[in-house]
């Protein structure tokens, strides 16, 4: 197999790293797992106009500082990060680096990723306003490259929708390998059936499962421990929908074909088994309303208290 390493742009350090420490991606192998050559002429031009992407050119510049604060991350962040042209380069090897074993080759899915990644320019789109809410709505996220390099709720949240892709286009077995895949590695259960909108954060994200029926609105925020579930009576569409805006807390549990209204917020803990209406918070076991209407950025803050006003039995 012949290795093809992307050109980075970090300078003379780059001379400095051994090729074990440099990224090969393989262009020609079986020609069932990799893209054809007019599809890597068309991903190659799609590479070209997206390595300006600003948002891209500014975590290059995040990576290039974090290296030289720290130098023994240096050779890290340029395998990871300064040797891909685009973000979509750099997301799709880290996802198959981490998703990868023995049996599942990572330059398979390397080409498998990216190739999703660049054809579809939603997905695109999707990545960076979901890298954007991590960075807004987390404290604990210093940067937009510590986000793609450490926050599995960002990293299965995009392998998701890769296998959503897979699952659309009707390659079932590749999108539930990816599904089962991460599940053992990020502890993320999501259903590749299930659709997912853009601005999303999974926060912490261990112990989220999400059904196949599930549909989860834009600017969505859902903290660990989450189940967006059926009732287990019934098949067909089954599971919950999320509205735009909404916060859920952690361990909750929204079960069934029930929809959570725009701009709601869901308590820690809370069971959910009844229609959440719009800018509404739901509490407690069964989760119950309490407080009055909430204002339209008020999930987008991540405040999970402004509702107690007074003593109350509920606890977040």
């Amino acid at each position: 197999m012949s290795p093809c390493v992307e050109n980075p742009t970090y300078g003379s350090n780059w001379s400095k790293f051994s090729d074990s420490q440099k990224p090969h991606f393989v262009k020609n192998s079986d020609p069932c797992s990799h893209p054809s050559e007019s599809a890597w002429r068309s991903h190659s031009e799609a590479e070209e106009v997206l390595e300006s992407d600003n948002l891209w050119l500014k975590m290059r510049a995040e990576a290039r500082k974090d290296a030289e604060d720290e130098p023994l991350l240096a050779g890290f962040l340029c395998t990871s990060v300064l040797a891909h042209k685009s973000l979509e380069g750099a997301l799709a090897f880290q996802l198959s680096s981490k998703l990868s074993n023995c049996t599942l080759s990572s330059t398979v899915l390397y080409n498998v990723i990216k190739g999703v990644l660049l054809e579809d320019a939603e997905i695109r789109e999707a990545i960076r306003a979901d890298l954007r809410a991590v960075k807004e709505r987390d404290p604990a996220c210093v940067s937009y490259i510590h986000c793609l390099l450490n926050f599995k709720g960002f990293l299965s949240c995009q392998a998701h929708r890769v296998a959503h892709k897979l699952w659309s286009r009707g390659r079932v077995p590749l999108a539930l390998a990816i599904q089962s895949r991460v599940s053992e590695v990020f502890a993320v259960d999501i259903h590749p059936g299930a659709r997912i909108g853009k601005g999303v954060m999974f926060d912490h994200a261990t112990g989220v499962v999400v059904g196949e029926t599930a549909i989860i609105g834009n600017n969505v925020s859902i903290l660990h421990n989450v189940t967006l579930g059926g009732t287990g009576k019934q098949g067909g569409d089954r599971h919950p929908k999320i509205g735009d805006g909404v916060l859920i807390g952690a361990g909750t549990n929204v079960l069934g074909n029930i929809s959570i209204g725009e701009g709601a917020k869901i308590g820690a803990g809370s069971v959910v088994l009844t229609t959440v209406p719009p800018y509404t918070t739901a509490v407690g076991n069964p989760a119950r309303l309490i407080g009055g209407k909430l204002d339209k950025t008020d999930s987008l803050a991540m405040d999970h208290t402004s509702f107690i006003s007074e003593w109350s039995d509920y606890v977040i």
